[in-house]
């Protein structure tokens, strides 16, 4: 008994501190899985578009139908008929994982004075800042990474499939040259819109030939948002750019992404953080009794855009259509 107290005595006056990976089992691990469903929830690209497996490297490539085979008559018989041959290919497209990061300093004493949970304040934030990110680069190529391909508006309007919104809102979404028919010309169906949250005003005030709202059946319930039955989504995270396109409609089972590395935050007490563009050093976070929080994301995207039947040229084929403002209307 003496004999193991004194050993006891001996570790605690030998040890020096307190290290993270004495602490690493008090750090709540489970918390990643709880960040990235919050950033698929502020994200409408992650919350609408086809997650496929995580990435176990830094490309995934997916083969994808890029001819298809033909069939023939076969006219005559005997050894005058003769079958003709056939053949199919696919492509590889290849999604390449980019990395999103933030760090944000702040002073030890802030935090020692504060009533509340600041790190608790700054997350959401941050899984907000991340989802932003996601949703401009993949929609709007804003700030994309130059590995990654042209965003949604890009894409649709290279292939020619934009509509401008017209005098007459029902027709230029359900008509035919509506925005959901340039999506079908391409041979897909569509399952889902993501629209500026200006159109939500001009849905509710969409009547019919009697005079009667189209969305709303009467004032107490609310409107229900659905466009030929697929659901709609108005990102409110600050990334939809109403001058670009006020609505976006498509199948959005060819919008997939991948994750290579889940969100995760991490905390330092030493180091120092550096301007970017200069390279000045901006905190020393040990001299300047500071603590930065580091919040690292990694993941793609891609469409897949297999050939169909409906629409063999890959320039002209595209699942996605967009909606435009009529500029010269004001709209």
């Amino acid at each position: 008994m003496n004999r193991n107290k004194k050993l006891f005595d001996l570790q605690l006056f030998t040890g020096t501190s307190i290290t993270r990976s004495d602490a690493e089992a008090l750090i709540p691990v489970q918390e990643s899985h709880e960040i990235i469903q919050g950033v698929v929830e502020q994200s409408a690209v992650l919350q609408r578009g086809r997650r496929l497996a995580n990435m176990t490297a830094a490309q995934y490539k997916m083969p994808v139908l890029d001819l298809l085979p033909l069939a023939y008559f076969v006219n005559g018989e005997g050894g005058s008929a003769k079958k003709k041959l056939t053949t199919m290919a696919w492509d590889k497209k290849v999604i390449i994982a980019e990395e999103i990061a933030v760090i944000v300093p702040i002073s030890e004493a802030v935090l020692d004075d504060a009533d509340y949970d600041i790190w608790g304040e700054v997350r959401p934030r941050l899984v907000e800042a991340f989802g932003q990110k996601i949703d401009g680069a993949v929609l709007f190529d804003i700030d994309k990474p130059q590995t990654w391909r042209d965003g949604v508006v890009t894409t649709a309007t290279k292939a020619g499939a934009v509509t401008t919104l017209g005098s007459d809102l029902y027709d230029s979404i359900l008509g035919e040259n509506g925005v959901i028919a340039k999506v079908e010309e391409s041979g897909y169906f569509v399952n889902g819109h993501m629209a500026d949250i200006t159109m939500r005003a001009k849905l509710r005030g969409l009547k019919d030939t009697t005079g009667q709202p189209v969305f709303k059946s009467d004032m107490q319930t609310g409107t229900t948002y659905s466009l030929d039955g697929s659901p709609m989504n108005f990102p409110r995270n600050g990334a939809f750019d109403r001058s670009k396109a006020l609505m976006i409609s498509g199948d959005f089972s060819q919008m997939v992404y991948s994750i290579r590395q889940d969100i995760t935050f991490k905390l330092f007490d030493q180091g120092i953080i550096q301007d970017p563009a200069t390279g000045d050093i901006l905190y020393n976070l040990m001299q300047n009794d500071m603590v930065a929080l580091r919040a690292v994301m990694r993941l793609g995207w891609e469409i897949p855009n297999p050939i169909n039947a409906m629409a063999k040229d890959k320039t002209k084929r595209c699942p996605f259509a967009v909606m435009k403002a009529n500029d010269s209307a004001g709209a």
